[in-house]
Order: C-alpha cells, then structure tokens, then sequence
C-alpha cells in the first residue's frame, strides 16, 4: 500500500526562521520517504487541500508542473515494480526518482559513501575506506566502472592484482571485498542494479578472513614496565601511563584513552563512549588507575580538561557549548592529533620495551592483547565479553582464543610421556 502527497516542509534556516519546502512525500507500508523538490513556498501560496500552488504565485504554473511530472515518474515507478511483483520501500522509490537522470556508478557511490562518513565524523573510516577505494581504482582503470561489471571475474582478478603488490595482506584484501559488498548492497537498495548480478555468496565470492596470531605480554613482562624507574625519561613516562591506563581497563583502544577528560571519572568508575561504535561503557576504577590519574591531577583546571596532555594543544575552546561548525573542525582536528600521538607513543613503547629487556613488539594496541593474555581462561567468556565491549559473543570466543593454551598444553603433555 502506498500513497503520495504534496506537503510544504518545515525547517529551520540558519537565522532560526522556518521556511517551507516544497515536498513530495511517499508512503509504503506506513514508513515515509521525501523528494524536495527545492522551491520555498509561502504558506498563503499554498492550496493544502488541491496539492498545489495557487494563483497568487508568480510561478504557480511551472511549479505545479514540477509537481505533476515528479508524480508522474514516482507511480510510473512504482507501477513498472507492481506489475514485475518486486517488493519496494519508500526510500528505494525516492532514490531511484533522485538518480532517475542517469544512474550512479559504483565510483560516483563510493565518493558518496566517503561523504556520508566524513558528515557524520567517522574520520578515521572514511580516510580508511578512501584508500580501499583508491585500491579498486588502480586496478579497474575505468572512472564509469558500473555494478554489473564487479563480477566474481573481476573480483578474483583484483585479488590476484592486490597480492601481487606484495605489501598488502590476506586481510587486508578481505577488507576491501567487505567495503565492495556494502556499496554492492547500497546499490540494490537504491536500484542501481540487479539482485542477480550480486556476486558475493554461496556458490560465489566468499569472503573469508586468515587466523591471525596475537601475542601479548604476560604478568612478568607488565610488571617490569611498571616498576622501571624512568624519572630521567619524562615522556616515556607518560606513554607508560598511557599504555598502563588501557590495559587496566581491560584494553581501552587508544584513541578512547587520550580523549577522555576529567568530567569521565564519577565516583571511582570510567564513563566514556568508544569511538569506533558510539558504544558507552562505564568502568570500575581499581587502585591502578587511581595511581595513574593522581599523576596528572595538579594540571587539572576543570572537568573539561582532557586528562593526558597528549591533546592539550587540540582546541583552544574547552567549553561545552560549541557551535555544532566548531565541533565537526574540533573532531578533525581530534582525528588528525590521535593519529600522530599514536605514531610518537608506539615510538616510545619501542624504546620503553628495550629498556624493560622485552623481546615482543610493543605497540598500543598490544595492552589489549596484554589483558586477553592474561585473562586467559580465569573468567568466563561472558564475563570478558562485556569487559572487551564486544557485541556478540562469538567475537569475544573467537578473540579469547588466541590466548587459552592450558587445555592444549595439558592434552599434549599426557600424551607425551614417553
């Protein structure tokens, strides 16, 4: 069941005036969508009841025109799916009428993807997928690449072309396939192409990631970080903090560490939400982290100060009225600061980890492999689940895993007695 109307809008402008768009509005199974038609109507123009603009409107006849034809392309749509029985919703309606000019090609919607993230502050994503996409490009040679040609030949020929540079990973080809599914689905939503030219599947592309070893360090190895005396070296210190504050809090990443400020610390627990998936977490604080925070309390000006200094330099506003404008720059500018931070603390952790005798790479990350490390099989899975902020269950089971030996160790050690 669906039904169309015409509708004036209403919306904010920046003064803070409403304004009226101009709006066609399609109903499918009591869920809307909206094609504005980008004409601001006044009210008095309006004839609510006959859906169009009367005659005290300049342009009352071309617009009501434009209204017309936009109806026409709209139930010319739905009427080429009904009698095909293809189910439709409002969005996909609207989508194909806003792409009816010509349709978009799987580059035209991966530059929209970008855009999309980039609106919605996921910095880090979108600079990650933009190289992805730059990946795809290099091999495809062709600006006009349409869906239909991303073919199970075309993806196998990609993998071929992705190993042979030589310096990317089984991995990271997965993640590219996994990008080219998602946009791959965009398009069938928007009817930008067949659900039969899908390539991804059974019998078809199956993406499959390689097991992965992840090491992390044991009780005997933190402990030497921890009791290293480096009063002479101030800012290995810090990262120290810094590297210690993520593992005791079961492997905060790193980019959630150095964006936390004062206001995130409430009677003994660590509020905070995660930056790869707007998850909030809250945490006990145990007495290693209270340690860790009494280093940092006499530079404390307010509770909107971040607690390391490591962004100290990041805004020069730390109000908590900012102006939604100044907050998409700040996130940026969050964004970059996080990205070279990393960069000098993994750098200190090198050094750090000679100086502790640690034979095992130490980066940031590594605190959170620490943790599953030592966490091994003392507590169980579901337990660990919440600790990790992992949404299913498997995640964790399939994370946890690289670090529960005992069983193994044992099995192999009774049958070995000889």
């Amino acid at each position: 069941m669906s039904t169309l109307k015409t509708v004036l809008h209403p919306k904010k402008d920046n003064n803070g005036n409403t304004i009226f768009r101009l709006t066609i509005r399609l109903t499918v199974n009591r869920k809307r969508s909206y094609l504005q038609l980008l004409q601001n109507i006044a009210p008095e123009h309006w004839d609510a009841h006959a859906e169009k603009l009367n005659t005290k409107h300049p342009k009352h006849k071309q617009l009501n025109r434009l209204i017309r034809k936009k109806y026409g392309e709209i139930e010319d749509y739905i009427l080429e799916m009904d009698s095909t029985n293809k189910s439709y919703t409002a969005i996909q309606v609207m989508d194909a009428i806003k792409n009816n000019k010509e349709k978009q090609t799987f580059f035209e919607l991966a530059k929209e993807h970008i855009e999309d993230l980039t609106k919605l502050e996921k910095h880090n994503r979108a600079v990650s997928d933009q190289s992805k996409i730059n990946r795809i490009k290099e091999f495809a040679k062709n600006e006009n690449l349409s869906f239909e040609e991303i073919d199970e030949y075309f993806l196998k020929k990609l993998k071929i072309h992705l190993a042979g540079i030589g310096t990317i990973s089984e991995r990271s080809i997965m993640n590219i396939y996994v990008l080219i599914r998602l946009l791959y689905n965009n398009g069938i939503r928007k009817n930008l192409v067949d659900q039969k030219f899908y390539p991804f599947g059974k019998g078809k592309i199956k993406i499959k990631y390689p097991e992965t070893i992840k090491i992390g360090l044991d009780e005997m190895e933190i402990r030497k970080i921890k009791e290293l005396d480096l009063s002479q070296y101030p800012e290995i210190s810090k990262t120290r903090d810094v590297f210690l504050f993520s593992f005791y809090l079961a492997g905060i990443r790193i980019g959630d560490v150095l964006s936390m400020k004062w206001k995130d610390v409430v009677d003994d627990r660590v509020y905070y939400k995660m930056g790869k998936n707007n998850k909030t977490v809250s945490l006990k604080t145990p007495a290693q982290i209270t340690e860790i925070l009494s280093h940092y309390k006499q530079d404390k000006v307010s509770n909107s100060d971040y607690i390391f200094p490591h962004f100290k330099n990041v805004s020069k506003k730390n109000s908590e009225k900012v102006l939604k404008k100044d907050s998409k720059k700040e996130s940026k500018k969050i964004y970059t600061a996080t990205k070279t931070q990393t960069k000098k603390l993994n750098a200190n952790l090198k050094k750090l980890g000679i100086m502790a005798e640690i034979d095992k790479k130490i980066t940031n990350h590594i605190a959170r492999h620490s943790f599953g490390n030592i966490a091994g099989d003392k507590v169980s899975p579901q337990m660990l689940q919440k600790l990790y902020r992992h949404t299913h269950l498997s995640t964790t089971i399939g994370y946890q895993g690289n670090f529960i030996h005992k069983s193994a160790d044992d099995a192999l050690d009774s049958i070995i007695t000889f």
